[in-house]
């Protein structure tokens, strides 16, 4: 764990020196937000897992315009999936041949929490955007890598003793990213983004089927699923070193086409 706090560490002051050092081309940013997960193949169906998303990041022009650009940030991300209902809600019963092999038994039953998974990861995506300079409006996609450092598992009310060394799930998530971004006012933005990931998380065994009056059990479903983190992220990005100017292009009518500040593109 030690290792990975200073590879964290030494990235944070990477993207810092970078930013400082090459105001005039690079541009930094700070972004702080909410996820909306869910996991696909877990049977919790719904993006009622709420998390944390923030960081830093940079962004580097490729075009003169700054129309299109390619960023690089280092996050702080938590996914994973929840579904809360009352004890008697599994007409249907969802058994996971493994579950009760690794409960952790000092945790007390809570019949009011049937399914809660927690995944917490440092996360790098790496995306290319392409921005409408007067409307502010910028639309991105790319890739992410990102290395897990806690997990959590409650199902049926029981707390697993799945952790980041149980080798639960995978301790890297590629994912892919859809990102759109709306310009608020100057260097404060609002971003919206969508986040599947590639690769399997795990593997999880699912046998279901309705328990009958007379005990026995009628199995309907026997089969092994992947399971993928699905996710949508609501932020606030301010970007530090970029200028803006009042905007003075007119449409036809004579009124201001499009926002009221656009961006003041440096000359190099």
């Amino acid at each position: 764990m030690k290792k990975y706090i200073l590879h964290i560490l030494f990235l944070a002051l990477l993207l810092s020196s970078v930013t400082m050092s090459h105001g005039q081309r690079f541009i930094g940013f700070a972004t702080a937000g909410v996820n909306m997960a869910q996991i696909e193949g877990d049977d919790v169906h719904g993006f009622r897992k709420i998390g944390a998303n923030g960081g830093l990041g940079v962004a580097l022009p490729l075009t003169r315009d700054h129309k299109w650009t390619i960023s690089a940030e280092l996050l702080y991300t938590q996914k994973g999936s929840r579904k809360h209902c009352l004890a008697g809600y599994f007409d249907t019963i969802y058994y996971h041949p493994d579950m009760f092999l690794d409960v952790n038994r000092t945790i007390p039953f809570d019949p009011n929490m049937k399914c809660h998974i927690s995944l917490d990861y440092v996360q790098i995506p790496l995306l290319a955007h392409y921005e409408d300079m007067q409307s502010g409006f910028k639309i991105g996609a790319g890739f992410a890598w990102g290395r897990l450092v806690r997990a959590k598992e409650i199902y049926n009310g029981f707390t697993r003793t799945t952790n980041l060394r149980s080798g639960t799930y995978r301790t890297s998530d590629w994912s892919v990213i859809l990102d759109v971004e709306a310009r608020l006012y100057k260097n404060l933005s609002l971003n919206v983004r969508w986040e599947y990931s590639m690769v399997p998380i795990r593997k999880m065994h699912y046998m279901t089927g309705r328990a009958n009056s007379d005990g026995t059990f009628n199995l309907t479903r026997n089969e092994i699923i992947n399971m993928h983190n699905h996710v949508f992220t609501v932020r606030l990005s301010y970007y530090f070193n970029e200028k803006y100017e009042l905007n003075t292009r007119l449409n036809k009518r004579g009124e201001r086409k499009g926002t009221k500040w656009i961006k003041s593109i440096p000359e190099y």
